[in-house]
């Protein structure tokens, strides 16, 4: 009877501390994230402006997480493949990305995706780099009057890259080209990597990318899409004071597939604020000729909104929007 009545008695502790256990399993489970090492997709392959700075900011973002970032490179369809396999990863932190503006802010006016700004949880801004006018190793022009001059004389005969069809880079040399009135050929890539080593090669004339891109190809650089002219291109003027005015830029951060837990993405953003404030990750972003900038998630996605209502009337102009 006696050993009954314990049986008893311990059998309702232990229902009653079931609860509790679980709870106390929980929050060490959430404490314990990272616990194994994180997945960073980049939407584009090897050797491209984003990959470069997510290969920047790698070694920083795993120190201040305290485990290992791997970089995925998921190249095509300007940067769409690669955000799709973001948008509809596991919410669980452990598959994150590095998502530039082209993506989300422009290709969903020109085709059907299978994600919107909503499908993803925006943890923090990383970069914002000026784009610049990179011209062919064999161009037959040296700069922006040079560019326009050729492509009047030749109609056609001028052949552009950009990393995909209705890209942030394709907006600003569309919007240049037609500006100055000129008709040229456009051919997309599927990033800026192999886009780089087309101009290397003789196969296009100019293109629009990051300053990283010049700096790591020593392709001439004939215009800065900046308010100013960059400290570290001083003797290339601005496109708007070649009396064309047009600014543009790439910015990019970390996003994760929407519905990750508050908890997971409060650890992410810490890092990251960390990461970008890192001497390393500043060091390595200069040594790119690029622009370190953390902005929190909300702010993160209220800039990406109202570049996407932006480039939307662009676009339409352009003649380039499906909406």
């Amino acid at each position: 009877m006696r050993h009954g009545w314990w049986n008893r008695v311990g059998r309702r502790c232990l229902g009653l501390l079931a609860p509790l256990l679980a709870l106390g399993a929980g929050a060490m489970a959430e404490e314990a994230y990272p616990a194994r090492p994180i997945q960073l997709i980049v939407p584009y392959p090897p050797g491209g402006n984003t990959d470069l700075m997510a290969r920047a900011l790698q070694q920083s973002l795993s120190r201040a997480l305290g485990q290992s970032i791997v970089v995925v490179n998921r190249g095509g369809a300007s940067g769409t493949i690669g955000d799709a396999e973001i948008a509809r990863a596991r919410p669980d932190g452990y598959t994150i990305g590095l998502s530039p503006n082209t993506p989300l802010t422009a290709q969903t006016h020109l085709v059907p995706l299978s994600y919107s700004l909503d499908s993803f949880r925006f943890l923090c801004l990383v970069y914002d780099n000026p784009q610049v006018l990179v011209l062919g190793r064999d161009a037959p022009f040296h700069d922006i009057a040079g560019m326009v001059a050729f492509g009047r004389t030749r109609p056609e005969a001028l052949v552009y890259g950009s990393p995909g069809q209705g890209s942030t880079q394709h907006i600003l040399i569309a919007r240049l080209l037609r500006l100055a009135g000129v008709d040229a050929l456009h051919a997309p890539f599927t990033g800026a990597g192999p886009m780089a080593q087309a101009a290397l090669g003789g196969q296009i004339m100019a293109f629009v990318e990051s300053p990283s891109i010049p700096v790591s190809t020593g392709l001439p650089v004939g215009g800065t899409f900046s308010r100013e002219r960059l400290p570290a291109l001083p003797e290339v003027p601005t496109v708007t004071e070649t009396g064309y005015p047009i600014i543009g830029s790439s910015a990019g951060g970390l996003v994760a597939p929407a519905g990750l837990p508050d908890a997971i993405a409060a650890v992410l953003q810490r890092g990251c604020a960390e990461a970008v404030a890192s001497e390393g990750f500043r060091t390595a972003a200069g040594r790119l000729n690029a622009v370190p900038s953390y902005a929190e998630g909300a702010e993160f996605r209220a800039r990406f909104a109202a570049e996407s209502d932006s480039n939307r009337q662009v676009l339409r102009d352009l003649g380039m929007a499906r909406d």
